[in-house]
């Protein structure tokens, strides 16, 4: 698969993750990487608990970001409405209501079930990345292993179970 050009939508998994392994620089530095205010917001939740090298600064993650998007709870009802047995937490929910709005060929990458699921339900399989492969794609090669859920094995596999498990439900 060709590398991506346009926007990259990031859950709090993926800011947290990338931050701890020091890859937030490459794949910010790669990509048009974006997310929602709730998102943002997570990355801050039990700051004072972190390890010091754990800590993400937020404005350096404001400005290293290529934007922060306003969701109103109008979008972000919908979105509910439609994965109303899905387990999305807040910032989830938020980053799946703006992707919805847009026109563009963004692609999303968080590794949770729950929002996995939710784009599999929306027909965009296609747009829901793996970070071991943005990544690979951006040239950089962690030091330590990606945790399971951010590599693309995990990726495939993960979305083939859950895109089994839609069609299941569907019948």
């Amino acid at each position: 698969m060709p590398r991506h050009a346009g926007p990259v939508l990031v859950d709090t998994n993926v800011i947290l993750a990338c931050w701890r392994l020091g890859a937030w620089r490459a794949l910010a530095g790669g990509y048009g990487v974006e997310t929602v205010e709730d998102c943002v917001i997570e990355t801050q939740t039990g700051f004072q608990k972190r390890r010091a090298e754990d800590r993400i600064d937020r404005n350096e993650l404001t400005r290293s970001l290529g934007a922060v998007h306003a969701v109103t709870d109008l979008q972000r009802a919908q979105v509910a409405i439609l994965g109303a047995d899905l387990a999305l937490d807040p910032g989830e929910l938020s980053l799946w209501a703006h992707a919805l709005s847009r026109q563009d060929r963004w692609v999303l990458c968080g590794p949770d079930k729950a929002s996995l699921r939710m784009g599999i339900r929306l027909g965009f399989r296609e747009r829901l990345a793996a970070l071991e492969q943005l990544l690979d794609d951006v040239g950089y090669r962690p030091r330590q292993p990606l945790p399971q859920q951010f590599t693309a094995a995990w990726h495939h596999a993960t979305l083939e179970s859950l895109a089994m498990a839609e069609r299941s439900e569907r019948r």
